[in-house]
C-alpha cells in the first residue's frame, strides 16, 4: 500500500492504493473540519422494516431537470408506457424525461405563460416497461441509450448544475455514494443487492470521458473496481459533490464535469444488464411528525398521499411536508408529489400555530441554535424544530458565518455579493464554476441575516449561464 498525506488547518486529504480481486483501487482519504450535523429527532433507525406501496398517482416535475426546456410528448387522456417520452428538450430533441409507470396521462398541469408545471399518469396496474436495444460499443451509443431512456436527465453538469448539454464530453465524472443531510438515507440500504448493477453501470460511464471517474463514500462503505475511491469523513455538507470536486479535481472556467448519485449509477446498469429502465425508489420517510421513521418503496414521482397514509403524527399542531431534506427539499402539500432526486420525505412542525413567551427571541432548552447564548446548543440531544424563520431579514452582515459550514476554498461571502451586483468577472474568480445552490444551504441555515442564499445562488447561476451561452 502506498500512502501519502497533505494537511491544512480545513482539511486532510490522504492518497492511498490497495489490491480489490486482482484489481488495483486507486484510493483517496478526505477530512473535513467545516460544516454542521442537525441534531434532528425523526431518522430512520438501523435495521427499520421496509413498506412497499403502489401509488395511485404519479407526476413528473419538468422543473426537477433544470436546463432543460420541456416540450410534451403526449396529451392528456393518452396512454403511456412506463420508460416511453412525457417529455424532450427543445434543444436537444434526443434527451428526453420518460414516465415511471404504464397508465393514463391525467393532466398536463399549466402555469403561467403556459410554462408546463407537471406531468401526471394514473397507474392502470400493468407492470410493461419499454425494451430498449441496448447498445455499448461506443461512447456515442450509451449516451442515446441514456438520453432515450431519460436517465441522461438524471445527470447534472459543473458548471451550473443543469442537465448536462448532449455533445459536449465532460472532463472528469463524480459520483456521490453517499448522503450527509440531516435524516438522510444510508446508501448501503438503497443500493442493497444492486452490486452487480452499480459496477456495471460504472462501467458504461467511464467510456463517457476520457479522464477518470470518482466515487465518494463514507469509509470502508464501499470499494468499486473501475473508479477512483474518495473516502469522505466530516460532517454535512460531505456528500455534496461540490466538495469532493474541489478538493480532488476543481473545474475551471472552460471546463465540464458530470455529477450523478450512486443509486442512478445503478439505474444505468439495470438498464444495461436488463433491457429495460428501474423505476422503483426506496424513500426515507423520516422526521419528528412521523410516528415510525422507515423506508419505503415505490416508484418515481409517486403521490405523498399514498406514501403518507396513516404516517403522520395526529397532534393538531400545522405540519409542513417536504419532498426532500430540511435544508433543500421542497415543501408541499398532502396532494403533491415526490421531487428529484427521489430519495426522502421530512415531516417537520409548521410552527405557525405555535404560542410561546417571547416567541422567536425564547432561548428555551427544546429549541436547536448554532449560537453558545442558546442552551440548547450544549446539550447533546435531538430537537423538533419548526419551519419558521425565527427572526427578521437584515442587512448582510460580513461575520465569518458561512465560512464556518463551508468546507470548500472559497469565499462564500464575497461571492454572494458578487452575484447580487451581477459582476460575471468577480463571480468567475470567487469559483461561481464549482457550486450548486444547494451548497449554500447551511450557510443559509446559520444566517443571522436570514437571507435565502439558495435562491441568490441559483438567480445567479441562471444569470450568468444566459449572459456566457
Amino acid at each position: 500500500m502506498l500512502t501519502i498525506k497533505l494537511q491544512n488547518d480545513e482539511f486532510c486529504v490522504t492518497l492511498q492504493s490497495h489490491v480489490l480481486y486482482n484489481i488495483i483501487v486507486m484510493s483517496i482519504s478526505i477530512k473535513i473540519k467545516k460544516g454542521l450535523d442537525l441534531k434532528i429527532a425523526g431518522a430512520v433507525s438501523q435495521g427499520a422494516d421496509s413498506v412497499e406501496i403502489k401509488p395511485e398517482m404519479v407526476a413528473i416535475y419538468p422543473d426537477d431537470y433544470y436546463g432543460i426546456t420541456p416540450k410534451p410528448e403526449v396529451k392528456e387522456g393518452e396512454t403511456v408506457m412506463a420508460g416511453a417520452p412525457l417529455f424532450h428538450d427543445k434543444k436537444y430533441e434526443n434527451v428526453k424525461v420518460v414516465s415511471p409507470v404504464t397508465g393514463v396521462v391525467k393532466a398536463v398541469e399549466r402555469g403561467e405563460r403556459r410554462k408546463i408545471i407537471k406531468f401526471v399518469v394514473e397507474p392502470d396496474g400493468r407492470a410493461e416497461v419499454k425494451h430498449f436495444d441496448v447498445k455499448t460499443d461506443s461512447a456515442e451509443s450509451i449516451k442515446n441509450l441514456l438520453a432515450e431512456s431519460g436517465l441522461f436527465a438524471m445527470i447534472r453538469q459543473r458548471p451550473y448544475g443543469i442537465v448536462p448539454k448532449f455533445d459536449v464530453q465532460p472532463r472528469d465524472i463524480f459520483i456521490t455514494g453517499f448522503d450527509s443531510a440531516p435524516l438522510a438515507p444510508d446508501y448501503q440500504v438503497l443500493l442493497s443487492g444492486k452490486e452487480k448493477e452499480l459496477e456495471q453501470g460504472v462501467k458504461m460511464l467511464s467510456a463517457l470521458t476520457s479522464g477518470k471517474v470518482y466515487f465518494s463514500c463514507r469509509p470502508g462503505t464501499f470499494a468499486i473496481p473501475g473508479v477512483e475511491m474518495v473516502e469522505i469523513e466530516g460532517p454535512h455538507p460531505a456528500s455534496n459533490a461540490s466538495v469532493m470536486i474541489n478538493h480532488v479535481a476543481p473545474v475551471n472556467k472552460g471546463e465540464t464535469v458530470w455529477v450523478l448519485d450512486a443509486v442512478t449509477v445503478a439505474r444505468i446498469g439495470a438498464l444495461a444488464l436488463n433491457g429495460t429502465p428501474d423505476f422503483t425508489a426506496t424513500l426515507a420517510l423520516t422526521g419528528s411528525e412521523i410516528k415510525t421513521p422507515h423506508y419505503v418503496k415505490t416508484v418515481i414521482g409517486a403521490d405523498l398521499a399514498g406514501v403518507l397514509k396513516n404516517q403522520i403524527s395526529e397532534s393538531e399542531s400545522h405540519k409542513r411536508i417536504i419532498a426532500g431534506n430540511v435544508l433543500t427539499g421542497t415543501a408541499e402539500s398532502m396532494s403533491g408529489f415526490i421531487h428529484y432526486p427521489y430519495r426522502q420525505v421530512t415531516v417537520i412542525p409548521e410552527g405557525d400555530d405555535v404560542d410561546e413567551f417571547m416567541g422567536w427571541a425564547s432561548i428555551a432548552p427544546s429549541k436547536m441554535s448554532v449560537s453558545r447564548s442558546f442552551p440548547g446548543h450544549f446539550l447533546h440531544r435531538l430537537f423538533k424544530p419548526d419551519a419558521r424563520l425565527n427572526g427578521g431579514r437584515r442587512a448582510m452582515i460580513m461575520s465569518g458565518e458561512y465560512d464556518s459550514v463551508m468546507p470548500m476554498d472559497i469565499l462564500p461571502e464575497y461571492l454572494i455579493k458578487a452575484i447580487l451586483s451581477r459582476n460575471i468577472d468577480q463571480m468567475e474568480e470567487l469559483g461561481i464554476y464549482e457550486i450548486v445552490p444547494e451548497d449554500f444551504a447551511l450557510a443559509e441555515y446559520v444566517d443571522t441575516s436570514k437571507l435565502e442564499l439558495q435562491k441568490i445562488v441559483a438567480e445567479g447561476i441562471d444569470y450568468l449561464r444566459k449572459e456566457l451561452e
